[in-house]
């Protein structure tokens, strides 16, 4: 049974063995290029042989399966009963032996970063990122040993518990690996992503970067440098006041060290270093086939990962056979429709309509690349959608200036519509004059009312006059067959 393994031996296919964390760590230190500190994993497996025996633990996760997300009191409560119960277990002999072996074969007398590893962190679709525990240069392997312990406790804190209640993930299908992994002492640090977070602009890095250890930045405790990149270019920076920066102990821990007065207002990296970051952070997200969320720290020139993880809160963009860039205008912006549809709606105006809409995050888009590839037929988009919303005619312009779409010659273009509509249908008369022509107004407005035609149009985001219309006239006719047939 392994309860040990070196990031060699680990891809990112592990995750039920080494966590999230782990896996993106073992995948990272096999891509060309990408700078991953040594260090390996202690499993699940070893967290399991633990806290199988751990007595009164069932009990404990029961009663927090239970709890509401919003009772902080007792989620506080139980779960500190969790954790100390968890780090009073005795390692045994043979996990203990295991995680000594591994800090000898890279050096025990060195500083080492002991990091929590759960199953259900650093995913695609979750992140947990910050909810369990990290401790930085950790001294001596009882000292290691004990910072183990508390990371498999951590899987109980209270943020962790409670973001798995709100996501209704089972306490007990978690599990907990942890990261052992050899201390670098940085000039300066920060995180990359290689997406913005604020705009979801796919083409822009965002680096935020501060002195010392990279900790102080992700919890908050400084201000960093911000600086944005787009086409090994840097566009924007802010440089921040840094005022003071975490720095490493001798005898092992960390603490916070005032920066020199000279320095508080002095980049944090060259526009020379912010490009090659950017570009490490490119290769990352090419590896990975996503936007990564990236911690590095810079050490003698050199960039070094010490994470890697999908961004998950980037809006999605529609799926495409090619990696050409696509350009999309929202459909429900144009009326004034901002809510995600449901999956009819969806499929209902995909079908009504005669241009070709895609879709992405329950809201609909119309791909206008070809026609702004045109210049004419482009100009007349921008101009036209600008009448109806400046918004949006200023960011196509925005992106017809930037060179993002590939200019044609018009003769070359197809200049596809920007909305459509499905060829007329023969009108029925008798249904027209039935619609209009009522006996009371009982007999229109009483069955709407309850129509589950129009009911399912309007749930559906079908909120138009047409769908409205074309559901009427369903119980229309519905309503003259009734009374046309035998009683």
């Amino acid at each position: 049974m392994d309860y040990v393994l070196d990031f060699e031996e680990i891809d990112r296919a592990q995750i039920a063995l080494v966590g999230g964390k782990g896996a993106n760590l073992g995948e990272l230190s096999s891509i060309d290029g990408v700078a991953v500190p040594d260090g390996f994993c202690v499993t699940t497996e070893a967290f399991r042989r633990v806290v199988t025996d751990a007595p009164g633990l069932d009990a404990l996760l029961d009663r927090l399966a239970h709890l509401a997300p919003d009772d902080r009191e007792q989620i506080g409560a139980v779960s500190a009963q969790v954790r100390r119960t968890i780090e009073e277990c005795v390692v045994p002999d043979e996990v203990a032996s295991a995680i000594v072996r591994g800090l000898a074969r890279l050096g025990e007398h060195t500083g080492w970063a002991v990091r929590s590893s759960a199953t259900a962190e650093d995913l695609p679709s979750a992140s947990f990122a910050g909810q369990q525990d990290t401790y930085l240069n950790v001294v001596g392997p009882d000292e290691v040993l004990r910072h183990v312990r508390t990371c498999w406790g951590s899987l109980f804190t209270d943020r962790a518990v409670t973001y798995r209640l709100r996501n209704g993930s089972d306490h007990r299908k978690v599990h907990m690996a942890v990261v052992v992994q050899r201390m670098v002492f940085p000039e300066s640090s920060g995180v990359m992503f290689t997406a913005d977070p604020v705009t979801s602009d796919r083409t822009v890095t965002s680096i935020d970067a501060g002195f010392g250890l990279g900790e102080a930045l992700v919890s908050g405790q400084v201000n960093p440098d911000v600086y944005a990149v787009r086409d090994d270019a840097v566009i924007r920076r802010t440089i921040a006041g840094k005022q003071r920066a975490l720095h490493a102990t001798p005898s092992g821990g960390t603490r916070m060290q005032e920066v020199a007065q000279e320095r508080q207002h002095r980049p944090v990296l060259t526009d020379k270093q912010v490009v090659r970051l950017a570009q490490l952070g490119r290769r990352i997200e090419a590896h990975f086939g996503c936007p990564q969320d990236i911690e590095w720290c810079l050490l003698d020139d050199g960039f070094h990962v010490v994470q890697s993880r999908p961004i998950t809160t980037l809006f999605p963009i529609p799926k495409t056979d090619d990696d050409e860039h696509r350009v999309y205008v929202s459909v429900g912006h144009q009326q004034m429709m901002t809510d995600a549809m449901k999956p009819l709606g969806l499929s209902f105006w995909q079908m009504a309509s005669r241009a070709p809409m895609r879709d992405a995050g329950g809201r609909l888009f119309i791909d206008v690349t070809e026609r702004l590839s045109s210049p004419t037929a482009g100009a007349a988009l921008v101009a036209a959608l600008g009448k109806s919303d400046p918004l949006i005619g200023d960011a196509l312009q925005t992106v017809v200036d930037r060179g993002f779409v590939r200019q044609r010659p018009d003769e070359g273009s197809v200049a596809a519509p920007v909305v459509g509509a499905p060829d007329p249908i023969a009108a029925d008369p008798a249904i027209v004059a039935e619609l209009i022509t009522v006996k009371s107004l009982d007999v229109v407005y009483g069955p709407l009312r309850d129509s589950s035609s129009v009911s399912q149009a309007v749930k559906a985001g079908a909120t138009s006059s047409v769908s409205l219309l074309a559901a009427s006239a369903h119980l229309s006719v519905r309503e003259r067959a009734s009374t046309s047939s035998p009683r």
